[in-house]
């Protein structure tokens, strides 16, 4: 199809397509056979225009308004996919529907990361290896008939596979979250899943229910994640051993698991660092699953699967085998969620980290929390971690949940080091005892890394372990109610900078 065929109401203009170039040939997938009634499978018709619009040598494949009901949609290279205003990709559902979303990749070990990180394919849409390709548009991703769920990680020693938050939860109970790696096939659990691209552009559309992953994107390099509304039941985006990324003006709802996460796990079969990722400019949040997108914003949930409070949040970890490098944070919302957590426990080194302008309301657990951890789930000679030049600056949250003050947290000779904490005003809800105050929390080396694992906390502004040449500058902190603990706890942290921060008492 030519572009007249197309009609200019579906294509908002060359100018505002992340590649210009797609725009000399415009496929309609209604061409190919697409009906968007809702209840034909379209995805056949769709990779068809897919298909068509590679073998032209690039093209914008569009998908106008509608409900299309899919399995698995391939993204090639150079093939920008349009969501036209009111056009719908709906997720099919394998126990309703004639189909199966693409098989989970054969030959993979899934040692040291579960199933939904190790594997691409099986998604409502995927890409691998693809090169300068786009989906973009002010449609819709309705992942209804995604899974969330899939099976853990087949590592031996198991010590920090889950959060402690989790040892009360019976084997039948994990088993419900983790079915086997056989009962997922032909089953769904990504929206949009990438595996070693180049140049690929995700603006304007929103997802809806993304599964195990609204977006997954694996060996990614130069992605660029614009303008999304994402409200979904499990994690929102997902960046693995990516380099060269901007994630910016997104907002992302997940109750249950983690909003923005950087990660460096071996999916690849090997370490690699995560680097050189800006994020800047986005919302998280913790509402009731859908309600972000429909503007009621509720907050009826309290507690995510991991028995924590609701999740939400920005996250470096927590498969941290290759490290991090070169991240900024900057100008970003937490309402109602977790705060902001920076961790490495399977050997990486996290260096050069700037978190800056965060504003947080609500706040589930800490507002800051840094950990250094020894799970050390990787190869034969995994060791641990380091975190090392990071600064956090600019930081207002209040409403948060007294037990857990901003934290750092290293071990016994691997201290967190070089970290600046500077104009820092929190607020806390207040209610620790006496009995708190008095604490002593174990060390919880191979521990799965989250601020509750340590339990109420000795102190309710910061509490520090295990940290040097820690610099603190212009840190305020209140209490809505009274709290029995000191506002501070430091411990062996040398070489400590304390300046302009009235609570603290030498």
């Amino acid at each position: 199809m030519t572009r007249r065929d197309v009609g200019l109401g579906l294509l908002a203009g060359p100018a505002l397509l992340p590649f210009p170039v797609h725009a000399a040939t415009i496929i309609d997938v209604r061409g190919h056979g697409a009906r968007g009634d809702g209840r034909s499978i379209d995805s056949p018709a769709i990779n068809a225009a897919i298909d068509a619009a590679a073998q032209a040598g690039g093209a914008t494949v569009v998908v106008p308004a509608g409900r299309y009901l899919c399995f698995s949609i391939r993204l090639k290279s150079r093939v920008t996919l349009m969501l036209a205003k009111g056009a719908v990709i709906v997720a099919a559902d394998p126990a309703r529907h004639a189909g199966h979303y693409d098989m989970p990749e054969d030959g993979i070990e899934q040692l040291y990361q579960d199933f939904g990180h190790s594997h691409w394919q099986n998604s409502l849409i995927w890409g691998d290896g693809v090169e300068d390709a786009a989906i973009t548009g002010p449609g819709l991703i309705d992942g209804a008939g995604l899974t969330r769920d899939g099976p853990g990680a087949r590592w031996k020693k198991q010590a920090g596979e889950r959060p402690l938050s989790m040892r009360g939860m019976t084997q039948k109970q994990i088993d419900e979250l983790e079915p086997a790696a056989q009962a997922m096939r032909g089953k769904g659990n990504k929206a949009i899943a990438l595996r070693n691209g180049r140049n690929i552009r995700l603006s304007g559309f929103s997802i809806l229910k993304g599964g195990h992953f609204a977006i997954l994107a694996t060996g990614t390099q130069g992605l660029e994640i614009a303008d999304l509304s994402i409200d979904t039941d499990r994690d929102g985006i997902d960046l693995d051993c990516v380099r060269d990324v901007r994630v910016e003006r997104c907002r992302v709802n997940s109750p249950n698991d983690d909003a923005i996460v950087v990660k460096s796990s071996y999916a690849l079969g090997k370490a690699i660092a995560a680097e050189n990722i800006v994020i800047r400019d986005c919302a998280v949040s913790g509402y009731d699953m859908g309600t972000m997108l429909d503007g009621t914003k509720r907050t009826t949930q309290e507690i995510a699967p991991d028995r924590d409070r609701v999740t939400g949040r920005i996250k470096l970890g927590t498969e941290s085998n290759g490290g991090y490098r070169n991240i900024i944070i900057k100008d970003c919302s937490f309402t109602r969620c977790r705060g902001l957590a920076l961790e490495t426990v399977d050997g990486g080194v996290m260096e050069n980290v700037v978190a800056t302008g965060l504003t947080m309301n609500d706040v589930t657990t800490a507002p800051i929390f840094l950990r250094i951890g020894d799970r050390r789930r990787g190869p034969e000679g995994t060791g641990v971690g380091a975190i090392r030049n990071v600064v956090i600056s600019e930081v207002e949250a209040r409403g948060i949940d007294h037990r857990f003050p901003a934290a750092i947290a290293g071990l016994p000779g691997h201290r967190v080091a070089d970290v600046v904490l500077k104009d820092i005003a929190l607020i806390y809800r207040g209610g620790g005892t006496a009995g708190d105050a008095a604490r002593k929390p174990a060390e919880l080396a191979d521990a799965y890394p989250e601020p509750s694992m340590f339990g109420v906390l000795p102190a309710w502004a910061l509490w520090v372990r295990h940290a040097e040449r820690l610099r603190i500058e212009t840190f305020r902190a209140e209490t809505m109610a009274s709290d029995a603990r000191p506002p501070f706890h430091i411990e062996d942290v040398p070489a400590l900078s304390v300046t302009d921060t009235p609570l603290w008492t030498a």
